[in-house]
C-alpha cells in the first residue's frame, strides 16, 4: 500500500534536507534557470567576500554587507531545492517500502519440456527471478504469487492489500476481466494456474516503483511553457541589471554625485526581480500533484496525465460499478389483481431458491425485509429445483404438482402459453411502465396463472448527484456509457444527474465517441477495466484502467487505480484541477510580491544620484544596505513559507473558470501585492535592531 507521509515526518524532512545539499550541483541545477542563475548570483558574491578578505587587512562593513548577500543568496537556493527534495522524497519513501515488500520467492513451474501430453503435471520449485513471460505456475493456498500474469484454471480469493490497502480478499479466476494477477499479492484460498507474463524487472510492481520515484517525473507541456516564460523573464531581468553600471556612472558624471551599484547589490536586485518563488516551486508542485494522486491509491505513468485530468471537459463513466451499484436489487412485488403481496412474495422466494445471481438473492432479502419469510428447508418437502439459466432466463422449483417459475417477463409469459394460460394485458403494459423507467420487470407465475412481477432497479449510488453537480460547475460534462437499452440508460442517466449518455454501447462506440470529442478540441477521461475497454482507454487523454482489470486494459491507460474503484476518476479530475489552480495561484503571487522589492532596492540603490526617487521609499527603510538586505531576506524566507502550501496544493472549489481567476488574483493577487511591505519593513527594523546592517 502507498503510505501516506506527514510533511513533518522527521525521515522525511532528513532525507529532503540531505538532497538539497546534493541539488547544489550546478549540471542539476541547470535544469531550473531561475535558480541556476540565484547560485550564480551567490557564487560571484563568496567569490567577491574571499578576494576582499584575501586583500584586505581588516573586517569592513561592506565585507558584512557582502556575507549577508551571499549566505541569505545560498540560503534561497537550498529553500528551492528543499521544496522540490521534500516532494521527491515522498516518493522515494513510497518506493522503498514497496521494494522491501519484494522478497525472493519461490515458484511451483509447470515442467512442460519433455512431458507427454498425457502424463500427469510435474511442479519444480524455482526461484520468482528465473521466472519468463510464458511459464505456468501453480499457486495454492498460502502462497504468494510469483510475478504478474493471467489466471488459466481455477478460482481462488487473493489478498492484494500490498498494493492496494484493502484488506476484504478478491476473487480471481480463469476467464473474463477478473484473471489478471500481480506478483507479490498471496493467495488465501483453494489453487489457480497462472501464466506468467512478464520478465523479471517488467512487473507492475517494477512499475510502480519506477513510478513513484519522484525524480524520474517528466516535465509536462504547461509546466515546460511556463519554465520558458520565467526563463525569458530572467533574461530580461538579466540585461536590464546589465545596463545599470554603465547608467550609473554616466548619471554620476553628469551629476557630480552619486555611487556606482557594487557587484553584490546588483545581483541582489537581479534575484529580487527575477520570479524567484514560482521557479523555486513549479517543479515540487509537479511532483506534489503526482503525489497527491498515489496517496488516492491511484498511479499515474506521467505529470502530463495528472494535468490532463485538471483541463479534461468530457468524463466517460461506466454505469455499472461506477454510477450504480454494480447489480440490480429488488425493490417492489407488483401482485395481479386477485393475487395478495404476501402470496406473490412469497412464490418468488421459492422460485428463487435455485438462482444464484446477485438478483435471485436480492428477491430473497427483499422477501425476508417485507414480510419476515426465510429460506425454507429442503426436507420441508420433496422439491425439484430449477437453477437459473442464461438460455432459459428462468428459475424455479416444482413442488407438490405445483410448478413454480421466476424469470424475464417474455420468457415466463411464453411459459404459461406453452402450458395453457392466458396473459393479463394489464401486467404486460406494466411490464413495460417498468422497463421505460429504467428498470427490469421479472414475472412470476404458479403454473398456467401468471401472479405479478418483480420490479428489479439499477440503485444509483449515494451522493453520486452531487459530485455530477460538482463537476458540472468545473465545466466538465459527464457521459455515462453503457450496453442497456436507450429506455433503461436514459432513465439513470436522468437519476444520478448526467449531462448525456450512451446506450447499446460497444468498444466502438466508444473509441468513435472519443474521437469525436477530441476532434471537438474537448480532452476526455474515461475509466474501464476489461480487454474491450483497452482501445479507449488509450485513446482518451486520461485513461483510468482498474487494477483489477485485464492487463491490457492497464497496459492501454495512463493511470491505474489499485483500488479498483472506477467512481476515483472523480477524485482524480479534481486533483488535477488542483494542481493547475495550485500552480497558476502561486505564479501570480511570485510575479505580484515582486513589486515591493522594487521599492525596497531601486530606491535604495539609486536616491543618491537622484533624491527625488527617495519619495519611493514608501516602507521608509533605514538605509540602502538595510533595504537590500531585506528584501533578499525576504525573498529566501517566503519560499520556505509556500512550501506546505506547494506541496498540500491550494484548496480547490468546484467552480467555473472566470470565478476561479477572481478568486486567484483577488487572494493570491492582491496578497501577494500587499504581503511583502510588512515584511520587507518588518526585517529591516530587526536588522537595525541586531546591528547587522
Amino acid at each position: 500500500m502507498l503510505r501516506r507521509r506527514s510533511l513533518a515526518d522527521r525521515e522525511l524532512l532528513v532525507r529532503a534536507l540531505t538532497d538539497s545539499w546534493r541539488k547544489l550541483n550546478p549540471v542539476t541545477l541547470a535544469r531550473n534557470p531561475v535558480i541556476f542563475v540565484v547560485e550564480l548570483g551567490a557564487t560571484l558574491t563568496t567569490a567577491i567576500l574571499l578576494h576582499d578578505l584575501y586583500s584586505r587587512p581588516a573586517w569592513t562593513q561592506a565585507m558584512s554587507f557582502e556575507a549577508q548577500v551571499a549566505l541569505w543568496l545560498w540560503f534561497t537556493v537550498l529553500f528551492a531545492n528543499f521544496a522540490e527534495a521534500m516532494a521527491e522524497a515522498r516518493g522515494k519513501a513510497q518506493a522503498e517500502s514497496l521494494r522491501k515488500s519484494q522478497s525472493e520467492i519461490v515458484a511451483k513451474r509447470i515442467a512442460t519440456s519433455g512431458r507427454m501430453p498425457s502424463a500427469p503435471r510435474k511442479v519444480e520449485l524455482v526461484s520468482a527471478s528465473s521466472l519468463r513471460a510464458g511459464d505456468l505456475v501453480v499457486c495454492a493456498a498460502g502462497d504468494v504469487i510469483p510475478g504478474d500474469g493471467d489466471v488459466v484454471e481455477g478460482i481462488a480469493t487473493v489478498d492484494e492489500s500490498m498494493i492496494t490497502g484493502e484488506s476484504a480478499p478478491v476473487i480471481r479466476e480463469s476467464g473474463g476481466d477478473r484473471s489478471a494477477v500481480t506478483g507479490g499479492t498471496r493467495v488465501l484460498s483453494d489453487e489457480i494456474t497462472i501464466r506468467i507474463l512478464s520478465n523479471p524487472g517488467e512487473t507492475f510492481l517494477d512499475r510502480m516503483i519506477a513510478l513513484v520515484e519522484g525524480a524520474q517525473r517528466q516535465k509536462t507541456p504547461n509546466e515546460i511553457a511556463l519554465n520558458m516564460l520565467i526563463a525569458g523573464l530572467t533574461l530580461i531581468f538579466l540585461l536590464a541589471v546589465a545596463t545599470l553600471p554603465p547608467f550609473a556612472i554616466y548619471s554620476r558624471r553628469a551629476m557630480g554625485a552619486g555611487l556606482t551599484p557594487s557587484v553584490p547589490v546588483l545581483i541582489s536586485l537581479l534575484v529580487c526581480l527575477i520570479p524567484t518563488t514560482i521557479g523555486g516551486l513549479l517543479s515540487a508542485i509537479g511532483i506534489a500533484g503526482m503525489d497527491r494522486v498515489m496517496q488516492h491509491n491511484v498511479l499515474a505513468t506521467s505529470g502530463k496525465a495528472v494535468e490532463a485530468a485538471g483541463d479534461v471537459d468530457t468524463l466517460l463513466l461506466d454505469k455499472t460499478g461506477t454510477i450504480t451499484l454494480g447489480n440490480r436489487q429488488a425493490v417492489e412485488f407488483i401482485p395481479v389483481r386477485g393475487v395478495s403481496e404476501a402470496m406473490l412474495a412469497d412464490t418468488a422466494q421459492l422460485a428463487s431458491m435455485a438462482d444464484e445471481t446477485p438478483e435471485g438473492r436480492s428477491i430473497l432479502m427483499l422477501a425476508k425485509a417485507r414480510y419476515g419469510l426465510r429460506g425454507r428447508e429442503v426436507s420441508e418437502a420433496e422439491m425439484e429445483f430449477i437453477p437459473f439459466s442464461a438460455y432459459t432466463r428462468m428459475s424455479g422449483v416444482n413442488l407438490e404438482g405445483r410448478q413454480l417459475r421466476k424469470g424475464a417477463t417474455d420468457a415466463v409469459v411464453e411459459f404459461v402459453r406453452r402450458h395453457g394460460g392466458s396473459v393479463d394485458d394489464e401486467l404486460l403494459e406494466r411490464s413495460r411502465q417498468i422497463a421505460s423507467q429504467g428498470g427490469t420487470p421479472l414475472a412470476v407465475c404458479d403454473g398456467t396463472r401468471l401472479l405479478g412481477l418483480i420490479h428489479l432497479k439499477d440503485i444509483v449510488k449515494g451522493g453520486l448527484r452531487d459530485r455530477i453537480s460538482k463537476l458540472r460547475a468545473m465545466g466538465v460534462r459527464s457521459v455515462m456509457i453503457t450496453g442497456d437499452n436507450p429506455l433503461t440508460a436514459a432513465a439513470i442517466a436522468r437519476e444520478a444527474g448526467l449531462d448525456d449518455f450512451l446506450a447499446q454501447a460497444t468498444p466502438k462506440d466508444k473509441l468513435d465517441y472519443i474521437r469525436k470529442e477530441q476532434a471537438a478540441g474537448r480532452l476526455v477521461a474515461m475509466a474501464g477495466d476489461g480487454t474491450n475497454d483497452a482501445p479507449a482507454l488509450a485513446q482518451a487523454d486520461v485513461g483510468l484502467a482498474m487494477n483489477t482489470g485485464t492487463m491490457a486494459a492497464k497496459e492501454a491507460g495512463n493511470m491505474v487505480d489499485l483500488d479498483s474503484n472506477p467512481t476515483k476518476l472523480l477524485e482524480v479530475v479534481e486533483i488535477g484541477k488542483q494542481l493547475l489552480i495550485t500552480r497558476g495561484a502561486l505564479t501570480t503571487f511570485s510575479i505580484a510580491n515582486d513589486v515591493a522589492k522594487y521599492f525596497a532596492i531601486l530606491p535604495a540603490m539609486f536616491a543618491p544620484i537622484y533624491p527625488a526617487l527617495a519619495h519611493l521609499n514608501i516602507m521608509r527603510l533605514h538605509d540602502p544596505r538595510s533595504a537590500v538586505l531585506a528584501a533578499v531576506i525576504f525573498n529566501a524566507l517566503i519560499i520556505v513559507a509556500l512550501i506546505p502550501l506547494a506541496l498540500r496544493g491550494v484548496r480547490y472549489r468546484a467552480t467555473g473558470a472566470a470565478s476561479l481567476l477572481r478568486r486567484n488574483l483577488l487572494f493570491y493577487g492582491v496578497g501577494g501585492l500587499i504581503a511583502p511591505f510588512p515584511g520587507i519593513w518588518a526585517l529591516d527594523l530587526l536588522l537595525r535592531w541586531l546591528h547587522w546592517a
